[in-house]
């Protein structure tokens, strides 16, 4: 199922939140001690996806987390694998008294090489959890692992850098990495000129659409494929904003951008297809260690997708996209019933249809996205 030379197949995913419980289960665990008003140890989050879902052993494979999507992977063959990486990876203990802190060892970040991984965006808010410490050691290990960032930076400039993919003949793939504000990263958080930090937001507006689109000017040549990845908005709900759809819209419009890699909800929100360009609003989280906390449960946030985007390298548009959905249960990722199926995709094609984005359910399980009308089109902010 490799994709034909004109096109380029790349895999995006929401949220990889490989720190607390599950790094914990992993060969080379960094320190349990959390400073979280309920919990005060990383192990207390394996016992309750345990208590939840039978038990889990220790240690596992680096490959374990991902169970089934890697059989997905190795069927599929995408020629970019990007995820959000929502952790630091290090070995700092000077932690930032935010309410949740998430680290992974540098040792057990063999976990994204086991899955292949090709980028990390690291412009979220968990990041610089450990301090500029934490981050530092982020990037050098996942330059190590020889594995692509975005997002974040020793500074400014290489915050707002691009991370860089070839694609064997077919050209290149950009991934530019951004936070905004209402994802709850601290402004204080944003990398300076002489300072480490991520590339953050101050808004989402046509003046920084504006700035976006420069940026990609930059480095963009002919028949480059641009993904913006971004982590916005809160945790749970499917509401839109209208500043986020228009700032897509306008990353569409004036950075020439092929897709929007949207992230922050934990559960998959609406998809937009808009001007032959594919908007995913919200990806939900992939890898969590959330079994067993109660509150939220009707959002399904056990509940991943994978998205395998098909983009024509010729006109940078999309061609297709194709969802498969898993569920995480002890901390892996396995295959979806046909009931979850069914839900997932009733509820993605109601949240997609105002975006006149439909959302079918094929026979073996796969879904697949497609515009309402015959000629894809803008469909009116209301």
């Amino acid at each position: 199922m490799s994709a034909p030379h004109h096109c380029t197949k790349i895999f995006l995913c929401g949220d990889v939140m490989t720190g607390r419980g599950i790094d914990q289960i992993l060969p080379r665990p960094s320190d349990p001690r959390l400073y979280e008003s309920g919990m005060d140890s990383a192990v207390d989050y394996v016992r309750l996806a345990e208590v939840e879902n039978g038990p889990i052993a220790r240690p596992a494979s680096f490959s374990y987390v991902w169970g089934a999507a890697l059989d997905e992977l190795s069927r599929r063959k995408p020629d970019a694998r990007i995820i959000n990486l929502e952790t630091s990876v290090t070995h700092s203990e000077a932690y930032v008294p935010k309410g949740i802190n998430y680290r992974m060892s540098p040792e057990n970040a063999e976990c994204l090489s086991a899955a292949g991984i090709d980028c990390c965006a690291l412009a979220n808010n968990h990041v610089l959890d450990w301090s500029e410490a934490g981050l530092l050691e982020t990037l050098s290990t996942l330059a190590r692992l020889k594995v692509k960032t975005a997002g974040a930076g020793r500074d400014l400039a290489e915050a707002k850098a691009p991370a860089i993919l070839d694609l064997g003949g077919k050209g290149r793939l950009l991934v530019f990495a951004f936070a905004s504000i209402t994802s709850g990263v601290p402004r204080d958080w944003a990398a300076r000129p002489h300072a480490p930090g991520i590339n953050l937001l101050q808004d989402l507006t046509a003046r920084s659409a504006a700035r976006v689109a420069d940026e990609v000017a930059k480095v963009k040549q002919p028949h480059d494929v641009i993904v913006a990845s971004i982590h916005w908005g809160s945790n749970w709900g499917y509401d839109i904003p209208d500043d986020q759809r228009r700032f897509a819209h306008e990353l569409i419009d004036k950075a020439g951008i092929s897709i929007l890699h949207g992230h922050s909800s934990h559960h998959a929100k609406g998809i937009e297809i808009y001007r032959n360009r594919l908007i995913l609003y919200g990806c939900g989280d992939f890898l969590n260690d959330y079994e067993g906390i109660r509150g939220y449960e009707a959002f399904r946030d056990d509940l991943a997708l994978m998205y395998f985007a098909n983009i024509d390298t010729t006109s940078d548009d999309l061609l297709d996209l194709e969802m498969v959905p898993l569920q995480i249960r002890r901390f892996r990722l396995e295959p979806a019933s046909r009931d979850d199926i069914r839900w997932l995709g009733r509820v993605l094609d109601h949240e997609s249809r105002r975006f006149a984005t439909r959302i079918d359910v094929r026979p073996d399980g796969t879904l697949v996205a497609q515009s309402r009308s015959a000629a894809t089109q803008s469909v009116p902010i209301v």
